[in-house]
Formats: structure tokens, C-alpha cells, sequence
């Protein structure tokens, strides 16, 4: 099997395990701010000593990075927090499908990033999510349990937007392991205070799901990220990691018995198109502007 052959397994393999910590959410019996400082324990202590084991750099190059990276772990922490709460509340199948605006919702805010601009075709991206969106709420309440899932999914799905752009602008110089350990290090200190008596009396089989939520299914995948872009392009890398919502509905259809109707699905069937078309527009528009 040659090495491209191999990172693409290795990506496809990377995709599943991130969108199989949505079904965490429903397996861990803790709030979802003690499920995610559980899991960037687990996970930072996961990303140093692989980093140590595989003789990289652990130090950042400056003090602007540190600050840089405070600011990132803020995002992601607040970004983690809605993340399980989404879940928790509106169910791992639409909570997913909410959280996959992200690549729509990071064009219309990259003009304030970068020096682009929007063009019609990102209008009617966005058009086509929020009729997505329309079509997985059941009612326009906040009593409503999913209702209220789908928003704080959307919100989730701004902040990792804004981690993402500044991420790209700033913080691509590092590889994922190396840039989530230190994200994950702050994520830890910063809920540490916030933690519940709940963590200390969770049985060993919670214990046990939140181990490999933070080292299966959050440190590895991102090791494994860049051992797959080494053989692969960045626009195969996003075009796979857009599968996300599909490997996590099926996950939770399979694992959880979830069953989402069919107004559901073609809510994230349409969700999910214009994530891709942006995905492949972002690749074009960025070859396109190296080439010049």
C-alpha cells in the first residue's frame, strides 16, 4: 500500500474518530463543561508526551504565540462547552448538523481576517443553511429542548470559526499536536476552577469513557492529522474532514439507536452541500490567488 493510499485511511479514520466525540455527550453522564475538562486533561497530557516521545518541539517560537495560543484555548474551551451542551440538549444527530455551519458561517466572517471579499454564490450558501436550519428545529421556542440545541450548536459553530481563521492566520506555523497540546493545557486552567463535585464521583467506567475520549478520540486524531498531510493535499484533507456530520449521525443512529426523520436529514443534507461547496470554493479561490 503506497503512502498516499495509507494517509488516506489514516485521514478517513482521523474524521470518524472527531465526529465520535459527539457521542460522549450522551455517554458520559457529567455537565459539558466537566465532560470537556476531563477531556483536555486527558488530551493535553496525551499531546506533550507524544510530542516528547516523537522528539518534537514542545516550546512555542515566542511570547506573541503563547498569547496567541491563551487566546485560542479560550475559543476552543468555550467552543468545547457549547459543543457537548448542543448535544446534549437537541441530540447527537442534530447537534452535528448544527455545528457543520462552521464552513459557511467562516466565509461570511473571513472578510474581517483577510482581504476578501463575498460574491453571490456564498449568499446562497448561506441561504441554503438557513434553510437547513429551518428544516432541523421543530419549533421556534426555547423551550424546546432541540430548538435550544440547534442554537447553542450554531454558537458553537461561530467560535470555531473565529479559532479557526485566527488559528490559520497566526498559528499554522505549528503542527496539530503541537498547537492542541498547548490549546488543550489552557482549556484545562482555565475550567479547573469551574469543575464539579460530579468528576470525583464518577464511576470507573465514566473514568473510563473519558480516557479515551481525551486520548483516542481527541489526541490521536490530532497526531494523526499531520502524519496525513504529508502525503495529501489540504483540499482532500477538508473536502474528507466535511464526512464529519455524515461518520456522527451514523455513529449515533448506530450506537445510540437515534432516529432522525427524514426533514432532518435533508436539513443536513443541505448543511452539509454548502459546506462542501465552500470547502471547494475556499481551495479554488486561495490556488488562485498563489498562482498570481
Amino acid at each position: 500500500m503506497d503512502a498516499v493510499k495509507k494517509s488516506l485511511i489514516s485521514l478517513h479514520l482521523t474524521v470518524i474518530l472527531l465526529g465520535g466525540t459527539a457521542l460522549f455527550s450522551r455517554l458520559v453522564p457529567l455537565s459539558a463543561s466537566d465532560i470537556t475538562l476531563v477531556r483536555s486533561v486527558f488530551a493535553f497530557i496525551a499531546l506533550f508526551a507524544f510530542l516528547k516521545l516523537a522528539k518534537q518541539k514542545i516550546t512555542l517560537n515566542s511570547k506573541k504565540d503563547y498569547g496567541v495560543a491563551l487566546g485560542l484555548g479560550v475559543l476552543m474551551a468555550l467552543h468545547w462547552v457549547t459543543y457537548f451542551a448542543a448535544m446534549q440538549y437537541a441530540g447527537v444527530s442534530v447537534g452535528m448538523i448544527a455545528l457543520f455551519t462552521f464552513p459557511v458561517i467562516t466565509v461570511l466572517i473571513e472578510p474581517f481576517f483577510e482581504k476578501v471579499r463575498l460574491v453571490w454564490q456564498d449568499v446562497v450558501s448561506t441561504l441554503t443553511v438557513i434553510a437547513g436550519v429551518y428544516l432541523i428545529v421543530p419549533e421556534t421556542s426555547l423551550e424546546n429542548d432541540v430548538t435550544l440545541g440547534v442554537l447553542i450548536g450554531i454558537a458553537s459553530a461561530i467560535l470555531y470559526s473565529f479559532r479557526n481563521l485566527i488559528h490559520r492566520k497566526h498559528f499554522k506555523h505549528y503542527s496539530g499536536a503541537q498547537a492542541m497540546a498547548w490549546q488543550t493545557l489552557v482549556i484545562a486552567i482555565l475550567l479547573m476552577p469551574f469543575g464539579s463535585a460530579s468528576i470525583a464521583q464518577a464511576s470507573n467506567s465514566t473514568w473510563l469513557l473519558l480516557l479515551l475520549l481525551g486520548t483516542v478520540f481527541t489526541a490521536l486524531p490530532h497526531a494523526l492529522i499531520a502524519a496525513s498531510l504529508r502525503h495529501l493535499r489540504a483540499k482532500t484533507f477538508s473536502l474528507i474532514a466535511c464526512m464529519q456530520p455524515l461518520y456522527g449521525v451514523f455513529l449515533a443512529v448506530l450506537l445510540l439507536d437515534e432516529k432522525p426523520t427524514w426533514v432532518t436529514l435533508l436539513g443536513g443534507i443541505l448543511i452539509t452541500s454548502a459546506s462542501v461547496y465552500e470547502t471547494l470554493n475556499t481551495h479554488k479561490l486561495h490556488n488562485n490567488d498563489t498562482s498570481n
